[in-house]
């Protein structure tokens, strides 16, 4: 008889795409896994997985199989967390990129906590990458990160579509507010990110496909340390609306969003595919989410192609420092 802790472990190897990677993740060991994944294959009479050194693949039937047991397991950990006491209680565990931690985290952990007062709530600050392992590893229960093509072993729904912005210091250029065409701006120092974030490629890619020029580069990792920079030079930097909107009647920069054509960054919540969210983690994804979608409206109301300035949204809170 197909034991869990088989489906468990083959689901592992599955993920990981190795059994040194399944065993670290099980906190098994790698001899263990292998005999888990025998039994398994014996019990249903079939080939899950090839081996040809270390790597690891499915077969047709591994794939088909790994699709069930992942359906298996997340319905048996809602059943657990369906009858748990205290549903709102206990700890959560997010990871975020700083274009929400700036902006967004404040306003969401405020109305988390008021809901759930007995929760405890860790947050990690990283970019993209480190997240998504993080998440795949099952360190973090959810994170928010820019869209990408998908990974094995998670699931994704989107959070915004928010609209790209070129920020600069308040003394380099005008019309703040106003959409831009950087093609019209000559030839820019911009900032960007490593190429290892995600956001790095979608930004050259509008850049190349737009005859944006650009007369120098400079790679930095480092939100705080951007926004310092930009208000302290003639460098500017594209950054997604949600993370400067409550700097919009800011003295230190002017905020002007992409246009002809506009520019967009998805962004979504990822998490385990093999897991169901804990209630208390699925009302803090629920409360992100609603804070993030308040970008959109205060966009719509101060920026939107045809309208003018209007007054700012209230400020609930100084943004949280991103490091």
């Amino acid at each position: 008889m197909v034991s869990l802790r088989q489906i468990r472990s083959f689901v592992a190897v599955y993920e990981a795409a190795s059994f040194t990677g399944a065993a670290a993740r099980e906190g098994a060991t790698q001899s263990g896994i292998s005999q888990h994944i025998k039994q398994l294959e014996a019990e249903l009479g079939v080939v899950l997985l090839t081996r040809t050194g270390r790597a690891v693949a499915p077969t047709q039937a591994g794939r088909l199989y790994y699709a069930q047991c992942v359906d298996v397991l997340k319905r048996l950990d809602a059943a657990q967390q369906g009858i748990a006491v205290k549903a709102l209680q206990g700890r959560v565990r997010v990871g975020l990129m700083p274009t929400f931690t700036r902006a967004v985290l404040a306003p969401a952990l405020e109305k988390f906590l008021g809901l759930a007062p007995g929760a405890e709530i860790s947050v990690i600050e990283a970019y993209s990458g480190v997240l998504t392992d993080m998440v795949l590893s099952g360190d973090l229960d959810f994170a928010v990160v820019p869209a990408f093509e998908g990974s094995t072993g998670l699931s994704q729904q989107l959070i915004i579509r928010d609209r790209e912005m070129l920020v600069s210091s308040r003394t380099r250029l005008r019309d703040h507010l106003e959409p831009v065409r950087l093609r019209d701006l000559g030839a820019l120092k911009v900032i960007l990110p490593g190429m290892q974030n995600t956001r790095r490629r979608t930004i050259e890619t509008y850049f190349s496909t737009n005859d944006v020029r650009v007369a120098q580069r400079l790679e930095l990792d480092a939100m705080m340390g951007t926004l310092q920079f930009v208000t302290a030079s003639d460098w500017v930097a594209v950054l997604p609306f949600v993370m400067m909107m409550y700097d919009l009647d800011s003295d230190r920069f002017t905020i002007r969003p992409l246009d002809d054509p506009p520019f967009h960054s998805e962004f979504v919540l990822i998490e385990p595919s093999r897991r169901a969210m804990s209630p208390v983690a699925a009302l803090f994804a629920s409360t992100l989410k609603n804070e993030a979608e308040q970008a959109g409206r205060v966009f719509q109301a101060r920026i939107a192609v045809g309208a003018g300035p209007r007054a700012a949204p209230k400020r609930r809170r100084a943004p949280a420092a991103a490091t």
